[in-house]
């Protein structure tokens, strides 16, 4: 009729009458009067720090825990933090949670699943705690990035590099990354026909970055995409107002001009353009070949005028020359000792100087 139960320090007992929970029974020797065999004790650890029962909710209104356990009752939109001597231990859901604080240091918090966004000084030691991706998603911010926080569609704040976190099952959340640093969008490809009728084929570089997140978020589904839309529109527009050698001679100016019209579109939707290049200008093989014959021309057209103002430069040289000798007969005198001195090293020769002109000396000996 009686029986006697140990309950070890570390230990408590669940007592149960007919399958109905009855009391908790503390360590030591205990006595259960029991004459018709329909009690039932289950032993638990209080070193488990969490009950696990089917009966929880029963045991915690019961009030049989007495200050040996911590009872939260949460409801849908609260969530339970348990630490358990110092360190995170768990997330509690909704419902009934027991906590033995019998053998342990418990702490408990509980919090608001609004706003979505999770905060809490300790949330790097909450993240790294196995199980709670069930309740929390990590968010990670890059360096170099902002994160536009999404919550149903609808944007709720800009996170900074860092990591934050999220509740699960709360509301339909998202992070839009948008690159903050210095990009290059490559626009090629582009067939514009110039205003005189010949289609070039255009490859250009857009370096830019996003000045303003938001705007970007609201005012485009893609900034880069729409970046690209208005280059091609604005290459159309600044080479088909052209004739060829226009574009040819002068595109550092069509470039500045498309710099200065993207720049102008882009600031709507929160793309700051730092610059713009026209990396290449294809032409058609015809128009190439006829544009080489054009320069081949125009080269052996510059390559005679040369030559003939070097032969004019020369004679003009020569006759000043002449001119200098006749008024001057000792300097033509010793001009012709300087030419006799290099035939003389040239050839065995012997020469005989008189009164009358080296030259005519010269010719005589010949």
């Amino acid at each position: 009729m009686v029986r006697w139960i140990k309950i070890r320090e570390y230990e408590r007992g669940l007592l149960y009458r007919d399958g109905v929970f009855r009391e908790v029974l503390r360590p030591g020797r205990r006595w259960v009067f029991d004459p018709w065999l329909r009690a039932r004790v289950v032993r638990v650890s209080v070193r488990e720090v969490f009950l696990e029962s089917p009966d929880v909710d029963v045991i915690a209104r019961s009030g049989a825990l007495g200050d040996e356990a911590v009872v939260l009752d949460l409801s849908d939109r609260e969530r339970g933090l348990v630490w358990v001597d110092g360190r995170f231990r768990r997330i509690a859901g909704p419902g009934v949670t027991i906590v033995w604080q019998a053998f342990s240091a418990v702490r408990t918090e509980v919090v608001r699943v609004e706003p979505v966004r999770f905060e809490q000084e300790d949330l790097s030691a909450i993240l790294a705690t196995p199980g709670v991706d069930r309740d929390l998603e990590s968010i990670e911010v890059e360096a170099g990035t902002v994160g536009l926080f999404v919550v149903d569609g609808r944007l709720v704040e800009t996170l900074q590099p860092g990591r934050y976190a999220a509740w699960r099952g709360v509301a339909r959340v998202r992070v839009v990354t948008v690159d903050l640093r210095e990009s290059t969008l490559d626009v090629t490809g582009q067939e514009i026909m110039t205003a005189d009728k010949v289609t070039l084929r255009l490859n250009a570089a857009v370096t830019y970055r996003v000045a303003d997140p938001v705007r970007a978020f609201d005012a485009v589904a893609s900034p880069e995409q729409a970046l690209y839309r208005d280059a091609q529109m604005a290459l159309r527009a600044a080479i088909g107002s052209r004739d060829l050698d226009a574009v040819l001679s002068d595109k550092e100016g069509v470039a500045t001009e498309l710099e200065a019209a993207i720049r102008e579109r882009a600031t709507d939707y929160g793309i700051a353009v730092v610059g713009l290049g026209i990396r290449d200008v294809i032409l058609p093989g015809d128009m190439r070949t006829i544009l080489n014959r054009v320069v081949e021309a125009q080269k052996a057209a510059e390559a005679d005028l040369i030559t003939r103002r070097e032969e004019t430069a020369s004679m003009r040289s020569q006759a000043n020359t002449a001119r200098v000798f006749a008024s001057n007969p000792v300097l033509m005198r010793l001009r012709e000792l300087e030419v006799l001195e290099k035939v003389a090293d040239k050839a065995d020769l012997t020469v005989v100087l008189g009164d009358g002109g080296l030259a005519d000396r010269v010719t005589k000996l010949v």
